[in-house]
């Protein structure tokens, strides 16, 4: 593939099995964030393999991938130590009618590695983790609101959370209605809601670094997102004052910010937590962990009304598991968050020299922890634009780059960066000359991407 001529990037396997996907599968995906919607119109590629940081599509085309499963794969595709872990259980089978040694062994190595929770229990995917954690905190409270931060986009597919949201159809108004907001940030502004709610928060749910996504406004609180110190000890001390749980999600920041988290970095201990991402490498498998008072309400030892925490048929999957435990190992062996870092830290400053090269350094922003690059496009007046996003993903896709975002794999290597950079200067190129003449709309090639998160189609 070549940067000069987008229209000759061959997809027509591609756009074909887009409409059998939008057939068959409501939206086309399995997850809105990989709805074609979500790229450039006619270039959406449908991935047939990937190995290490790079996919192809069913074209034949080559990309170098960042983001890889939407940050669930943070080894790189079909990585040695996981596959050969997972290849191990499987003709031993994978789920029977009582639990196999495979989940002891499980939690023992997640306890170890994530030494502030004393008790987990494993699921498949992150909202069934983050609603659990919920129904726990208002079961041990016996309140029945819950305060999430207003800051960070998603955090789960439940009821309690998507009513919040711009697609909240379906879901009535008395259970949005116990769902509250506060900022990132602000102990002052919490501790008002948590005096104006007083006795009727349950819990206090939030990623504990600061957005993990791009923000809508144009300048960022913090290029690396870390919170301000004292913040994190601030509500865990709200917390403890006003009688609520405080649950941290760590979906994303779970080994990418140390191997047990921000709360292993950040040296906070949360009541809750929520694990996934990057947990199984791509295999679905999600945990809750916590203080033992609190998780063992969902077990058989205590005198309680029992509570519903987790029960799914295939929460303990054999594999899923063992990849688990790969990735954990692989992780506290070989150093990966120092990679992740590194890598990271080579990309973001390659890409921050192309933008400035190119006279585009205001309006291609790279924000985030190195582990978890994100970037706006922002258009003359500095403000984020989904047109300019598209002109900026078109050319990454011609250029052989998969960018919805910068979020790094340990499989990159210097010379994938390298490549990256240079398409990214291609790109910030013709950024510039659409700022120049203040309007992208010739550099589209069709509608813009658009929001995940929209009242309509």
């Amino acid at each position: 593939m070549t940067t000069e001529d987008i229209e000759s990037l061959p997809l027509t396997r591609s756009r074909q099995a887009n409409e059998r996907l939008h057939a068959l599968i409501p939206g086309g995906a399995h997850t809105y964030a990989k709805g074609d919607d979500q790229y450039p119109e006619n270039l959406a590629p449908v991935i047939s393999h990937g190995r290490g940081a790079h996919v192809w599509d069913v074209d034949g085309n080559r990309y170098v991938e960042y983001g890889s499963g939407l940050r669930s794969v943070s080894l790189g595709h079909a990585h040695p130590r996981v596959i050969e872990a997972v290849r191990r259980e499987l003709d031993r089978g994978s789920n029977f009618v009582r639990p196999s040694l495979m989940e002891v062994e499980a939690a023992e190595r997640f306890l170890a590695t994530v030494p502030t929770a004393e008790m987990v229990k494993f699921t498949k995917n992150g909202s069934d983790a983050t609603t659990a954690a919920v129904r726990l905190a208002r079961a041990v409270t016996g309140r029945p609101r819950v305060a999430v931060c207003g800051d960070q986009p998603f955090f789960s597919v439940d009821d309690w959370f998507i009513g919040t949201t711009p697609m909240s159809a379906g879901i009535p108004t008395a259970t949005t209605e116990l769902t509250v907001t506060f900022p990132y940030g602000d102990l002052a502004a919490t501790e008002e809601l948590l005096t104006r709610h007083h006795g009727e928060i349950a819990c206090l749910i939030l990623e504990p670094t600061g957005r993990t996504e791009p923000s809508p406004s144009p300048q960022p609180r913090s290029g690396t997102t870390d919170p301000t110190p004292g913040y994190l000890a601030g509500l865990r001390r709200l917390a403890d004052r006003h009688g609520c749980v405080l649950i941290f999600d760590e979906m994303i920041t779970g080994c990418r910010w140390s191997e047990a988290g921000a709360q292993g970095l950040y040296g906070v201990v949360p009541d809750l937590s929520t694990f996934g991402k990057a947990l199984g490498n791509g295999f679905a498998v999600s945990a809750l962990a916590g203080r033992r008072e609190l998780m063992e309400r969902g077990g058989l030892r205590h005198s309680h009304d029992r509570v519903f925490l987790l029960s799914t048929t295939h929460g303990a999957e054999t594999h899923s598991l063992a990849a688990a435990m790969a990735v954990q190992a692989t992780y506290t062996e070989e150093g990966i968050t120092a990679q992740l870092h590194a890598l990271g830290e080579r990309l973001a400053a390659g890409v921050r020299d192309a933008a400035a090269s190119m006279g585009v350094g205001d309006h291609v922003v790279v924000r985030g922890r190195a582990s978890n690059l994100v970037f706006a496009t922002l258009d003359e007046n500095r403000q984020p634009s989904q047109q300019y996003r598209t002109l900026f993903l078109r050319r990454l896709l011609a250029g052989g780059v998969l960018a919805p975002s910068f979020v790094v794999s340990s499989a990159l290597d210097d010379a994938d960066i390298d490549r990256t950079v240079e398409v990214v200067a291609q790109a910030c190129a013709v950024y510039r000359k659409a700022l120049d003449a203040a309007d992208p709309t010739p550099w589209l090639g069709g509608r813009p991407v658009k929001p995940v998160f929209r009242r309509l189609p």
